[in-house]
């Protein structure tokens, strides 16, 4: 019995989980205009969490990581684009939080005034599935970067 009732306690857990990140964003749309000067002539993927951290914040962390110096590695050099994980609980933190309007646990990615917001696909592929998270990072950032080459 108890066998049975494990994966189910779990699959509930991870849910649970994403609904409080969901209510923690405040219902932001997939690509909302922010205003900034710091993410200007480069894309920024940065993945805000909690100091206290489950298996799957630390797999989003490493898949997101891992597919950004795994995808634009020239890119990474140029300065075109970078990757942050960043404790949304510190104050050194504060400052990027506000700036892209994060308030809780989140993978966004942001060039100039365009934010794209792939918290959702983040914790769902992150663990079970990280090349359908890669293909998510991709799909976010190439339109990010060709505009900014086009400038």
């Amino acid at each position: 019995m108890m066998k049975k009732i494990l994966p189910v306690l779990a699959v509930v857990a991870v849910a649970a989980a994403v609904v409080v990140i969901l209510a923690f964003r405040g219902g932001d749309t997939l690509e909302e205009t922010i205003s900034t000067s710091l993410s200007e002539g480069k894309v920024e993927v940065i993945y805000f969490h909690l100091t206290r951290r489950c298996v799957t914040c630390q797999a989003v962390e490493n898949v997101s990581g891992e597919a950004v110096h795994e995808l634009y590695p020239s890119e990474i050099e140029r300065g075109l684009i970078v990757f942050r994980s960043l404790n949304i609980e510190d104050e050194s933190s504060e400052a990027d939080a506000k700036r892209v309007k994060a308030t809780g646990q989140c993978l966004l990615v942001v060039s100039g005034e365009k934010r794209v917001d792939l918290t959702s696909e983040a914790f769902m592929h992150a663990r079970n599935n990280p090349e359908k998270l890669k293909e998510e990072i991709k799909k976010a950032v190439d339109p990010l970067l060709k505009a900014l080459k086009e400038d």
